[in-house]
């Protein structure tokens, strides 16, 4: 198995449970948040994975990788942080208790 068809399952989880959360309060505000946040991971997944991959700590099997790199690191390993920038708020949103609505 391909790490590219690895990482389809999380993405397709991630954009459905996403999507779930559409007409919830602020889902614009936490795809803002979320884009940022993951941004962030990205940056960071990208200079420690090359260090790591550098330090000879862990290699990938080329045979495995869809072969577009950021560095040493192939880029199938930037999709989980992706996933989780996204996924994370969203279960949190859906798992959140709504307000009651008082009866008159």
């Amino acid at each position: 198995m391909t790490y590219p068809l690895l990482v389809l399952p999380f993405l397709l989880v991630t954009v459905a449970v996403t999507l779930a959360t559409i007409r919830r309060p602020r889902f614009g505000r936490r795809m803002a948040v979320s884009s940022i946040t993951a941004l962030v991971l990205i940056a960071l997944t990208a200079v420690f994975d090359n260090i790591m991959i550098a330090a000879d700590l862990f290699t990938y099997p080329d045979e495995h990788l869809s072969g577009i790199r950021i560095g040493l690191a192939p880029i199938e390993d930037l999709s989980y942080a992706v996933c989780a920038a996204f996924l994370v708020p969203a279960i949190a949103t859906l798992l959140a208790r709504r307000p009651r609505e008082e009866t008159p």
